[in-house]
């Protein structure tokens, strides 16, 4: 009865805010990252391969195609079509519109390297946060970030494991599709294989904070894929 009472007593966020809060931050969080030159983020970083083995599609639409890719196999791996999906797959696309944009002009923050440590970290706080947002946001997310959270329904394996494990399958990927097609290793740094073996936990670190301070809302709220994880 007591904790009832006192979630109850926790302060209310719309969901919908917070998706268009986790979004922005998340896409920039992602550029600020690659242009630190520690590395691009493991969530982007097969968009990322993808852009520069066939440079003749942006990051922005590798992304969404990538995330596309993503919603498809969820759909198999659930044996039914889910409507929801397809929600995801359009903030998906803005997502990937807004790296474009963020492209275009981030050259212009300073480059020296006490600045490019500062965007490391800022980097890896806001994707960090804006993930354990978006988890709880109680609304279709990001596919990059839908499929973590859905896997862990669909198998029963805790978030954090199966954050952490597409994270380092997807700098697999990139590995050996820069190091084959390019000749070398593109994209990859010591920052991007911190935040893939570290980034799951700090996810679910705030996630937990969230869950202590605050509780959200949404017009789905009563809806299955609202449930949320990590």
């Amino acid at each position: 009865m007591r904790e009832k009472q006192m979630e109850a007593e926790k302060p209310v966020w719309r969901g919908e805010a917070a998706l268009v809060a986790a979004v922005i931050m998340n896409t920039f969080g992602v550029v600020l990252m690659l242009y630190s030159g520690s590395g691009i983020s493991a969530i982007s970083s097969v968009p990322f391969a993808f852009s520069e083995v066939f440079p003749h599609l942006s990051l922005g639409t590798w992304t969404y195609l990538f995330q596309g890719l993503l919603i498809l196999s969820l759909m198999i791996l659930r044996k039914r079509f889910v409507p929801e999906y397809l929600f995801s797959f359009v903030v998906g696309f803005v997502f990937g519109e807004l790296l474009d944009v963020y492209e275009l002009w981030i050259h212009i923050l300073p480059e020296t390297t006490g600045w490019r440590v500062i965007y490391f970290v800022v980097s890896y706080l806001l994707i960090s946060f804006g993930i354990a947002l978006s988890n709880r946001c109680r609304l279709p997310i990001v596919p990059t970030d839908l499929f973590p959270r859905e896997m862990e329904q669909i198998t029963g394996i805790t978030y954090s494991k199966i954050k952490i494990s597409f994270d380092v399958i997807c700098l697999a990927v990139t590995a050996g599709m820069t190091g084959i097609f390019l000749g070398h290793l593109d994209g990859l740094g010591a920052g991007t294989i911190l935040a893939a073996f570290t980034m799951g936990k700090s996810v679910g670190v705030m996630g937990s904070w969230m869950d202590r301070h605050v509780r959200f809302t949404s017009f789905l709220s009563g809806e299955k894929l609202c449930r949320y994880a990590g």
